[in-house]
């Protein structure tokens, strides 16, 4: 008996929901050989904002666990994705991915890597400050708070996982720009941290255009930091502009291969922190 193949259509995740775009609009979504592998929402504004407003009201929570909870959270992710293995593999192959295997591993390897780093960041990056008077003081970092990440396009799976981990690790909270041409993946990760332990509005995930996207990212008040790696060519120094006008920081991922181990860092991590200093009298 001949069947009806079901094509998949990926939703947006925001606040814990797959919500369709409010503008209805969509995505064709296709391999890389040309084939129709479904449709995806095309994110607007208005559904940029309310990822935003979702993030916002995430960060008190997520920010305020203790860091061994939080890698501990990050950690059952990774376990959910080797349980998505097969189908992390068949999107990267759709994708145009040379080894697929190797990009799931590394992806869900680098996770691991970053979920075990939430616990140890203010040991590493925190200080006990020399001081010449009676007073202690103490460098502690600290949460930006709602982070933007424009997803790199040539690798919708590592190249997000690598922008998105250290930044969760931290404590922030994130508004993720999927890559647009491969969005796929990303999806599938929303679908896993939707059936973790992430609280709902930790992540959201937009797919659309990085290009109509990412200008509104970097422009809207409420977001502190912004990572503009998947930001495309043409639409960089737009993207840079409105990002300075509200002095929000840019972010990017370094220049080398990611799957090496030099794409590995806590710095990648410091990158979405604050440094605050703390003096103390002693003896008080």
């Amino acid at each position: 008996m001949s069947r009806i193949e079901v094509r998949r259509t990926a939703k947006l995740f925001i606040g814990g929901e797959f919500p369709r775009s409010e503008s209805g609009r969509t995505l064709e979504v296709r391999s890389h050989d040309g084939r129709l592998l479904g449709h995806a929402a095309r994110a607007s504004r208005k559904d940029l904002r309310d990822a935003v407003r979702a993030a916002r009201a995430a960060f008190p929570g997520w920010s305020a666990r203790t860091a061994y909870n939080r890698g501990q959270i990050l950690y059952r992710v990774a376990e959910l994705m080797e349980g998505r293995r097969a189908q992390f593999e068949a999107e990267l192959a759709d994708a145009g991915a040379s080894d697929p295997r190797r990009g799931v591993d590394a992806a869900i390897d680098r996770w691991v890597w970053y979920a075990g780093w939430a616990d140890k960041l203010a040991q590493v990056l925190g200080a006990t400050n020399p001081i010449a008077g009676p007073y202690f003081s103490f460098t502690i970092p600290e949460p930006t708070g709602v982070v933007g990440i424009v997803a790199p396009p040539d690798q919708p799976l590592l190249g997000l996982v690598s922008r998105l981990a250290p930044a969760l690790a931290g404590g922030n909270v994130a508004v993720v720009v999927a890559s647009g041409s491969a969005p796929l993946p990303a999806v599938t990760l929303a679908e896993v941290l939707a059936t973790s332990d992430v609280p709902k509005g930790v992540v959201n995930l937009l797919t659309g255009e990085a290009a109509e996207l990412a200008p509104w990212l970097a422009g809207h008040l409420d977001v502190n930091a912004i990572d503009v790696t998947g930001v495309p060519s043409e639409a960089l120094a737009e993207v840079e502009a409105a990002a300075a006008e509200n002095v929000k920081r840019v972010v990017r991922a370094p220049r080398v291969d990611p799957f090496e181990a030099a794409a590995e860092s806590p710095y990648e991590a410091a990158a979405f922190l604050e440094m605050k200093t703390v003096w103390h009298p002693i003896g008080s």
